[in-house]
């Protein structure tokens, strides 16, 4: 079965109103059925560059990733994100559990 996820990398400038934002972000994630898998924690880079923060957040399909990041709700949420935080967010289709054979 697939989902949808959203991988987002972040650097963020002001963590006071960071709090805002994530706190406003909740609406949507709710209304689309959002499931976070990472939220911040400890990392190592591999390969490339990255950012302060990793987030993964997996939703029931593709399509619910694609509505929820163009919600009303999200864009609301967004628009507090984006002048204290740089970000790279990626939304994706792939499978959860188990691979299909």
């Amino acid at each position: 079965m697939t989902h949808g996820y959203w991988i987002a990398s972040v650097d963020v400038a002001d963590t006071e109103q960071y709090k805002a934002y994530v706190a406003a972000n909740a609406a949507a994630f709710s209304k689309y059925g959002a499931r976070f898998l990472v939220r911040a924690g400890r990392f190592q880079i591999a390969e490339g560059q990255g950012r302060s923060r990793h987030v993964v957040i997996q939703f029931p399909s593709y399509d619910a990733a694609l509505a929820c990041y163009q919600s009303p709700e999200y864009q609301a949420a967004l628009a507090l994100r984006r002048p204290v935080s740089v970000a790279d967010v990626v939304i994706v289709e792939g499978y959860g559990g188990p691979q299909p054979a």
